[in-house]
């Protein structure tokens, strides 16, 4: 990877909807050597997908939760199971494996509180060894993107 390929992918994570000849244009490169570059960065899975993000508040999910979760019992299978089970879960935007004293932390999107309190009594708590769950609700977002530093 070299300093054109980083400027295409830094270009195409701020605005996914650019065209490779809007690219080549801002980066000083010819249409199809920019094109084989971003054909070559998806091959290599730099590039793994292209999306559109939606204005959460907008569509009426205001609450934003970050959930700690430890499971009641260790073990390869019960771990593989809890991640098995949560990655079907459409409010859970967000789960990673944590060091430290909890298992999982998750970035829960819901409506509103009630939905949040049927989302844990109908479907996080009843997920395969799900011991304990601490909820820690957002007040306000100063930051959210989903740019990589590359640069």
């Amino acid at each position: 990877m070299d300093g054109i390929d980083i400027k295409i992918l830094d270009l195409l994570q701020q605005n996914g909807n650019l065209t490779t000849h809007e690219i080549a244009e801002k980066i000083n490169i010819s249409q199809s050597p920019c094109w084989r570059r971003i054909n070559r960065l998806e091959d290599q899975g730099l590039i793994s997908k292209r999306v559109v993000l939606l204005d959460r508040e907008k569509l009426g999910m205001d609450v934003v939760v970050f959930a700690t979760v430890n499971l009641s019992a260790q073990g390869r299978n019960n771990l593989e199971e809890f991640e098995r089970e949560v990655q079907v879960l459409p409010e859970v935007l967000e789960c990673y494996t944590m060091a430290g004293t909890w298992d999982y932390m998750l970035k829960i999107v819901v409506k509103d509180i009630r939905h949040y309190e049927k989302f844990i009594r109908e479907k996080l708590i009843t997920l395969a060894n799900v011991g304990e769950v601490h909820s820690h609700i957002a007040v306000t977002e100063i930051k959210n993107t989903g740019i990589l530093p590359i640069n």
